[in-house]
């Protein structure tokens, strides 16, 4: 099954929920960056939430950029999601190893460590809305709640899984994310409470074969819900040469005259889809002069 994400009202319009499938974007990323089991799951479960907020997000150009800084091994985890359902993201240290946490899980709270999670909404605005709060677990799903909770004031659930095959390849992944409006009565929140208690886990709902529309069915049961909107999710990056072009020459005259007196060609590496951009010598001086032109001009 393709990768999508519902949003759904529940309890007329008191609360507002999202669900994910997101197997085929955690596997595209694995892939491109070959990240072991516990860095997969990690990136896996920060670019699910990744790609249920985009969907908040209003403008057709905004963006939003998740980033996890941690004292663990992992280093960091970076996420860009837009409105339109697509994702990318990468970790610092993909290769990452550790063993299993006393649960017998892939132990991603210890991959992360203590640090910061910042979101940067580019609304196209003067300045981009950041919100920055401190990690409470590193498992990424708690994390994310306790961001909603104080940097919006809006009370949150987040639910984030990855599952692993034995050759380490994604089995699933997905998550829900759950907000209370300011008005919401309290039978509600108690029905909803309820719910959750009841509710196993995401990606044992998704190996149960679920949908994320039944998925929403279990978490918003009893509480007259409906879908508002069905959109496809992917794992991808827009990045290509003429972005690369565009990153060298604004780096200056200085360090590509530098490059070019090292008479060989260079590559560059995009950190989001690890896609690699080769430049010869004649391109970097075809760049030298196209920085020269654009600084005279200025």
């Amino acid at each position: 099954m393709a990768d999508y994400i519902v949003r759904a009202a529940a309890a007329g319009a008191q609360v507002r929920a999202f669900a994910a499938s997101t197997r085929e974007l955690a596997e595209a990323a694995r892939r491109a960056h070959n990240t072991s089991p516990v860095a997969t799951a990690a990136l896996g479960r920060l670019m699910a939430g990744g790609v249920m907020m985009g969907m908040m997000l209003k403008g057709e150009n905004d963006l939003l950029t998740l980033q996890i800084s941690g004292d663990g091994p992992i280093g960091g985890i970076t996420v860009t999601a837009d409105s339109q359902g697509n994702v990318k993201g990468y970790v610092k240290e993909p290769q990452v190893m550790l063993p299993p946490s006393p649960k017998g899980k892939l132990d991603v709270g210890g991959a992360v460590g203590k640090g910061m999670l910042r979101v940067i909404k580019d609304m196209g605005l003067k300045e981009p809305y950041v919100g920055q709060t401190m990690l409470q677990t590193g498992e990424i799903a708690e994390d994310l709640t306790y961001y909603f909770a104080n940097s919006e004031q809006t009370p949150s659930t987040v639910g984030l899984g990855v599952l692993m095959e034995r050759d380490n390849t994604v089995k699933q992944a997905g998550g829900f994310l759950i907000q209370l409006m300011p008005f919401t009565g309290e039978a509600v929140v108690n029905r909803l409470e309820r719910n959750l208690a009841e509710f196993s886990t995401v990606t044992r709902v998704l190996e149960e074969g679920k949908t994320p529309e039944e998925m929403l069915g279990l978490l918003l049961q009893g509480m007259d819900w409906e879908v508002l909107e069905r959109r496809p999710a992917g794992f991808h990056c827009n990045c290509d040469k003429k972005r690369v072009e565009r990153a060298i020459i604004s780096i200056g005259r200085e360090e590509i005259s530098q490059m070019i007196s090292e008479n060989k060609d260079i590559e560059v590496n995009c950190q989001f889809c690890n896609t690699s951009y080769t430049f010869s010598v004649g391109e970097l001086k075809e760049l030298l002069r196209r920085c020269g032109g654009s600084r005279h001009r200025g």
